[in-house]
């Protein structure tokens, strides 16, 4: 497994190794051990998700603040553009954000720790997504920001508008969203 950092701190590229041959392929997708050596400290994972999502749609930008999770995020089929954004309050980094294509072909997996949010455009005909979390999904805690906010500007690739839920539609701009106090 190699394990990158990103252009924000805490933020990980997982490229795990691929086995080869006629028959197909093996990869080792987590190991405990590995993970929490490079993410410095021990973390459990309390949760497993799976969201099936068709081209153009865009699902986030998703955190929670009392019970800010921690996500390992991977795709089994299709592409993604994956996005973090630092939520942290008080952090030098804020309102920063950054990407990665992750796809079933790529095996990429990205480590968002607690305080950031997260979001993803598919950009094949459609794409699963799976992602462990560090705690339980909270909707009296979830927060949305909005996608397109101008302060952000984040270049999605998409042409036009993408396929949102009603809630990311009504997500807050950076300036209006509260912060996640990390303890």
């Amino acid at each position: 497994m190699r394990i990158t950092p990103l252009s924000l701190p805490d933020v990980l590229r997982i490229d795990p190794v691929k086995h080869q041959d006629a028959r197909g392929f093996f990869v080792e997708t987590y190991i405990q051990s590995a993970f929490d050596a490079a993410v410095g400290r021990p973390v459990h994972f309390l949760q497993d998700n799976q969201s099936h999502s068709r081209r153009h749609v865009l699902r986030g930008l998703h955190y929670q603040t009392l019970q800010s999770q921690g996500k390992l995020v991977r795709v089994t089929e299709g592409e993604i553009f994956d996005v973090a954004v630092d939520m942290r309050e008080g952090s030098p980094t804020f309102g920063r954000w950054t990407s990665e294509i992750l796809s079933s072909e790529n095996q990429r997996q990205l480590w968002l720790p607690e305080g950031f949010a997260h979001g993803f455009l598919v950009l094949s005909d459609y794409a699963n997504v799976v992602y462990k979390t560090t705690v339980p999904y909270s909707p009296a805690h979830q927060q949305c920001v909005r996608w397109d906010d101008p302060a952000l500007a984040i270049p999605w690739p998409v042409a036009g508008e993408p396929i949102l839920s009603d809630k990311d539609r009504q997500g807050l701009t950076l300036a209006q969203a509260p912060r996640v106090a990390l303890r």
